[in-house]
Protein backbone atom coordinates (compact mmCIF):
# COMPACT_ATOMS: atom_id res chain seq x y z
CA UNK A 1 0.00 0.00 0.00
CA UNK A 2 0.96 3.32 -0.54
CA UNK A 3 2.11 6.05 2.37
CA UNK A 4 -0.79 8.37 0.47
CA UNK A 5 -2.85 5.78 0.45
CA UNK A 6 -2.11 5.03 4.28
CA UNK A 7 -2.58 8.61 5.11
CA UNK A 8 -5.85 9.10 3.29
CA UNK A 9 -7.30 6.33 4.95
CA UNK A 10 -11.28 7.79 4.44
CA UNK A 11 -12.85 5.85 7.96
CA UNK A 12 -10.23 7.14 9.98
CA UNK A 13 -10.19 10.70 8.85
CA UNK A 14 -13.89 10.78 9.21
CA UNK A 15 -14.00 9.28 12.46
CA UNK A 16 -11.19 11.36 13.77
CA UNK A 17 -13.67 14.46 12.82
CA UNK A 18 -16.70 12.87 14.43
CA UNK A 19 -18.76 12.78 11.17
CA UNK A 20 -21.15 9.89 9.98
CA UNK A 21 -20.61 9.02 5.96
CA UNK A 22 -23.20 11.08 4.70
CA UNK A 23 -21.75 14.51 6.14
CA UNK A 24 -18.10 13.40 5.84
CA UNK A 25 -18.76 12.07 1.99
CA UNK A 26 -21.17 14.60 0.76
CA UNK A 27 -18.30 17.56 1.20
CA UNK A 28 -16.36 16.06 -1.72
CA UNK A 29 -19.69 14.75 -4.14
CA UNK A 30 -19.74 11.23 -3.04
CA UNK A 31 -23.01 9.15 -1.95
CA UNK A 32 -22.98 7.70 1.22
CA UNK A 33 -23.31 4.08 -0.14
CA UNK A 34 -20.08 5.03 -2.69
CA UNK A 35 -18.10 6.45 0.53
CA UNK A 36 -19.70 3.15 2.68
CA UNK A 37 -17.62 1.02 -0.49
CA UNK A 38 -14.34 3.15 -0.62
CA UNK A 39 -14.29 2.31 3.05
CA UNK A 40 -14.61 -1.10 3.08
CA UNK A 41 -11.83 -1.09 0.39
CA UNK A 42 -12.90 -0.56 -2.81
CA UNK A 43 -10.74 1.35 -4.48
CA UNK A 44 -10.72 4.98 -4.99
CA UNK A 45 -10.78 6.65 -8.01
CA UNK A 46 -7.68 9.55 -8.82
CA UNK A 47 -9.97 12.42 -8.93
CA UNK A 48 -11.98 11.27 -5.34
CA UNK A 49 -8.66 10.43 -3.83
CA UNK A 50 -7.29 14.32 -4.83
CA UNK A 51 -10.46 15.90 -3.35
CA UNK A 52 -10.62 13.99 -0.08
CA UNK A 53 -6.64 15.53 0.11
CA UNK A 54 -7.87 18.44 -0.66
CA UNK A 55 -10.88 19.41 1.62
CA UNK A 56 -9.41 16.53 4.54
CA UNK A 57 -5.97 17.16 4.42
CA UNK A 58 -5.32 21.06 2.73
CA UNK A 59 -8.83 21.67 4.66
CA UNK A 60 -9.69 23.99 1.02
CA UNK A 61 -13.00 24.70 1.39
CA UNK A 62 -14.25 23.37 -2.48
CA UNK A 63 -17.26 26.30 -2.22
CA UNK A 64 -14.67 29.13 -2.00
CA UNK A 65 -12.38 27.72 -5.05
CA UNK A 66 -13.15 29.42 -8.29
CA UNK A 67 -11.23 28.84 -11.65
CA UNK A 68 -10.08 32.49 -11.89
CA UNK A 69 -7.92 31.76 -8.92
CA UNK A 70 -6.24 28.90 -10.65
CA UNK A 71 -5.41 31.23 -13.48
CA UNK A 72 -3.98 33.93 -10.80
CA UNK A 73 -1.87 31.42 -9.45
CA UNK A 74 -0.40 30.00 -12.43
CA UNK A 75 -0.03 33.57 -14.00
CA UNK A 76 1.90 34.27 -10.36
CA UNK A 77 4.07 31.23 -10.66
CA UNK A 78 5.32 31.60 -13.99
CA UNK A 79 4.94 35.41 -14.81
CA UNK A 80 5.68 37.01 -11.46
CA UNK A 81 8.14 34.51 -9.56
CA UNK A 82 8.94 37.03 -7.33
CA UNK A 83 5.84 38.20 -6.04
CA UNK A 84 4.45 34.86 -6.00
CA UNK A 85 6.68 33.81 -3.55
CA UNK A 86 6.28 36.94 -1.36
CA UNK A 87 2.47 36.26 -1.47
CA UNK A 88 3.00 32.46 -0.47
CA UNK A 89 5.47 33.84 2.63
CA UNK A 90 3.45 36.18 3.80
CA UNK A 91 -0.13 33.98 3.66
CA UNK A 92 2.40 31.47 5.59
CA UNK A 93 3.10 33.49 7.77
CA UNK A 94 -0.36 35.16 8.64
CA UNK A 95 -1.79 31.54 8.93
CA UNK A 96 0.81 31.01 11.48
CA UNK A 97 -0.18 33.74 13.43
CA UNK A 98 -4.00 32.77 13.24
CA UNK A 99 -2.82 29.19 15.06
CA UNK A 100 -1.04 30.86 17.68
Amino acid sequence: MKLLDRLLNPRDIRKKLGLNQEEFWTRIGVTQSGGSRYESGRTMPKPVKELLRLVYVEELDLSRVRKEDFEIIDYLKTQQTDLYKKLKKAARSDAKKGDE
